[in-house]
């Protein structure tokens, strides 16, 4: 083992990484951090103007990227987002599935219960989250085959792990996104070919805006009682920004890092996952 292997473990300079959800908090930390190590970037989001702002800040950095409005949820918006980043970058390697997110009224509170949470509500946190994984896969994956490689990174939740209260349909998708995780890891490795990985992260309490109504009071700017339990329940003390994920992110993407690693769920939490509580 020489010196210039160890220095190329973590090289994902000349990849191509198409980024759903590329113009959030989350995935714009990402799709800026792996522009700085020099993969060309496609960010999609269904709302062009932020997929764009995270493309520009790319390019100003001497990076490359575009940006694509893209509907994680439509097969057509998928295909021409896919061609456009075939298009320009000339092949896709790497695909994150970072669209995703809760709503307010899928959440049960004091004026909001179980019983009463509408099914459009449910259903569009189910179709985002877990069928917004499974369609990009589809579409991107199958590129992946015709090259004979990639890497796709699916976004999971310590709601997966360990269903926290008020988010019954967040919950159970991110769990879902999980299962389908391992399934197609085993999938691609026996049915087309073991040069495909499929892995995820598992994000402990990252503030969101999907999530902020949960942990902050909007009046004050201070913790709610949930953000306070969250808080003492997470060993490391705080919650997690977004350059957190980064390094695990990097790690699981590197063909050579972990190129005998797929079908897994990494947590990225502080700890929250391994803390009982006492």
């Amino acid at each position: 083992m020489d010196r210039e292997y160890l220095e190329n473990l973590f090289d994902l300079s000349g990849k191509v990484a198409a980024i759903t959800g590329g113009g959030g908090v989350l995935c714009g930390t990402l799709s800026r951090a792996l522009a700085r190590l020099g993969v060309r970037v496609a960010v999609l989001d269904i709302l062009e103007e932020t997929a764009q702002r995270v493309a520009n800040d790319i390019v100003e950095a001497g990076g490359k990227a575009i940006a694509l409005r893209c509907d994680v949820l439509d097969k057509t918006s998928l295909e021409a987002a896919r061609d456009a980043a075939l298009s320009r970058f000339g092949r896709v390697d790497i695909l994150i599935n970072g669209a995703g997110g809760n709503k307010q009224q899928a959440s049960t509170s004091s004026d909001l219960s179980f019983f009463d949470l509408p099914y459009e509500a449910l259903r569009w946190v189910f179709d985002l989250n877990l069928l917004g994984t499974l369609l990009p896969s589809q579409i991107f994956g199958k590129s992946m085959v015709e090259q004979d490689g990639g890497s796709v990174l699916n976004i999971s939740s310590m709601n997966a792990f360990r269903p926290l209260t008020r988010t019954p349909a967040y919950a159970a998708a991110k769990a879902g996104v999980s299962n389908f995780t391992q399934w197609l890891a085993v999938h691609m490795a026996q049915e087309y070919s073991p040069n495909i990985r499929v892995n995820a992260i598992a994000p402990g309490f990252f503030l969101t805006e999907q999530n902020r109504f949960l942990l902050t009071d909007d009046a004050t700017g201070s913790l709610t009682p949930r953000g306070e339990t969250i808080a003492k329940h997470t060993p490391m003390g705080r919650f997690g920004g977004p350059e957190d994920l980064i390094g695990t992110v990097v790690w699981l993407l590197s063909p050579a890092a972990s190129s005998f690693v797929t079908g897994i769920v990494v947590p990225v939490d502080g700890g929250f996952n391994a803390f009982s509580g006492v």
